[in-house]
């Protein structure tokens, strides 16, 4: 065997290589061991940051594409090979992309020895993360095949949609009825799906439990949401036909081909991602048409989020603490100030609080942001105990930093750091994802209270269920939001409606605080109910701190 192998120059393996590359996927390499030299598939190349397909100073020239962490492992093996410990190698690890991105391979090669010295190893390196060509538990081709043909230069796409498909909650089948029932269920559902395809159309399977059909006929968005629902039909059947072992629909993203033209396969996975999820969020077992708007929307709080990211990393550079002024209602004196969040960048400006903190809930970025807010929040109270020692500050606190972070400690701990008597410390809770009073909210507003600070229900009046709270959580405060306030000015049902909460909290011994005031009209109304205390614009919007002090403190 090794006198045919040595008939073979590393010249010819070379030219074989050529001739092997057009034919395949994988990389064909020969590593020369005598001469230090390298020669691999000239299609590696476009796809990893090489230097060139052949190079000489092999393990040297390696360092500059393999990713660094997986340096040494390589070298390990290359060290073994070359002093003949081992004659085969096999190691999966990572090579650089052109875009410097770490990609998964599986490199495997056989040493070919003369007289018990290493001459040059041949093998072939595959990706082991690389999407596959097709699925055999759907029989479909896969996604790559697809790109393939998009992204080939004599084509041009022509007029149809691509109509994306999941299954919805698909994940509960697989853990309930196990992994091979879910294949039996991916089979079944690629041959419903098939069932409906028109002519001119192609499926393809788009993920785990994914489906894309390819329109290139020319076909409109009303055949798709047609084609979509005769799909939806064929999976209620077999559902029915399965005796409903397991209950399940898909919901579809429809995407016109003239949205996309200008994107390729990247823009195409993008959008119809977008509108299968928007399908999913807007309630399931249902399509979405692809909408530039909402995608713009979508992206533009992707990036926020990214912002907000960054912003936390560089010690919270744009978020600001304002103060809104708090007025006794009886001799409109001031009585204290609510902390407001506010977000500026250099991108988007200054940014709406009903834009900003959605993304901080949803994202759990609130809970380092809250706890830098009220660090600063009790900071700026501080200072204006110098000017006014009875000035109260009150803090809003999401429900979401009580569910997922310590916020008893870092409260008392804060207003400890800062020296402040509790008394003049008002936490609010809004109502942002609170459907029911829990056992974690009672223990910390009980705690709370223990300590002297006072709790504040915020926007009071926009859900039926803040009646139960003034039972389970006792505050000291009643907000009424001012959606209720602006329906109780222009109702007499709901002004009688608010008259007879507003006798309730009192006789209950609760203070009542009107928020949202912005006209004489609106406060002289508001005035008969007798609240404790108002705020809202026609007092003052919220302002910088410096601003705050200079208005309301230094006359």
């Amino acid at each position: 065997m090794a006198d045919v192998i040595n008939e073979v120059t590393v010249a010819q393996i070379c030219k074989i290589i050529d001739l092997l590359n057009p034919c395949m996927d994988d990389y064909v390499y020969v590593y020369d061991l005598v001469n230090d030299f390298y020669y691999i598939s000239p299609s590696a190349t476009g796809r990893f940051c090489l230097p060139a397909s052949t190079f000489h100073d092999v393990v040297a020239n390696h360092a500059k594409f393999v990713y660094e962490p997986d340096l040494t492992a390589l070298q390990d093996d290359l060290a073994e090979l070359i002093e003949g410990k081992k004659d085969s190698h096999n190691l999966h690890y990572r090579w650089l992309s052109v875009n410097r991105e770490p990609i998964w391979i599986n490199c495997r090669g056989q040493v070919i020895r003369q007289d018990g010295k290493p001459l040059y190893m041949i093998g072939c390196i595959n990706e082991t993360g690389k999407r596959q060509q097709a699925d055999n538990v759907s029989g479909l081709l896969g996604i790559s095949h697809l790109k393939a043909l998009i992204s080939s230069d004599s084509f041009t796409l022509p007029d149809g949609y691509m109509l994306r498909l999941g299954l919805d909650d698909f994940k509960e089948i697989n853990e309930k009825l196990g992994i091979e029932y879910g294949d039996m269920l991916l089979k079944r559902t690629a041959e419903c799906i098939s069932g409906c395809l028109l002519p001119q159309q192609q499926l393809y399977r788009a993920g785990s439990d994914e489906f894309l059909i390819a329109d290139f006929s020319g076909r409109t968005i009303d055949e798709a949401t047609i084609q979509y629902k005769q799909i939806r039909q064929s999976i209620d059947q077999f559902v029915e036909d399965n005796n409903y072992e397991a209950v399940f629909t898909i919901s579809g993203g429809i995407l016109p081909n003239s949205s996309c033209k200008s994107y390729g396969f990247n823009g195409i996975m993008k959008f119809s991602e977008f509108s299968l999820n928007e399908a999913k969020r807007e309630g399931k077992n249902h399509s979405s048409i692809f909408d530039q708007e909402k995608y713009e929307k979508f992206l533009r709080r992707r990036r926020l989020t990214q912002l907000i990211r960054k912003s936390i990393t560089n010690n919270f550079e744009g978020f600001e603490a304002y103060l809104q002024p708090l007025f006794c209602a009886k001799d409109n004196s001031l009585y204290g100030a609510e902390a407001l969040m506010r977000f500026k960048t250099e991108e988007f400006g200054m940014v709406s609080p009903g834009e900003f903190i959605p993304v901080l809930e949803e994202s759990g970025l609130i809970i380092p942001v809250g706890k830098w807010m009220l660090n600063e929040s009790l900071e700026l109270c501080n200072r204006i105990h110098q000017i006014d020692p009875y000035f109260r500050i009150s803090i809003n606190i999401s429900y979401i930093q009580v569910l997922k972070s310590n916020i008893i400690a870092e409260i008392l701990t804060a207003v400890t750091e800062h020296s402040i008597v509790p008394s003049t410390v008002i936490i609010e809770l809004t109502e942002s994802g609170l459907v029911a009073p829990d056992a974690r909210i009672t223990k910390l507003w009980s705690r709370m209270k223990d300590q002297g600070i006072k709790l504040a229900l915020d926007d009071f009046g926009t859900g039926y269920s803040n009646f139960h709270y003034l039972n389970e959580l006792k505050p000291d405060i009643i907000k009424i939001d001012r959606t209720f306030t602006v329906k109780a000015v222009q109702n007499e049902y709901e002004y009688n409606l608010l008259s007879l909460i507003s006798n309730m909290v009192h006789s209950m011994n609760l203070k009542i605080c009107v928020e949202g005031i912005e006209t004489t009209d609106e406060l002289g109304k508001m005035k008969e109910l007798l609240p404790d205390y108002c705020q809202g614009y026609l007092f003052g919007k919220p302002c910088p701190y410096d601003e705050f002090v200079e208005k309301y403190l230094c006359r």
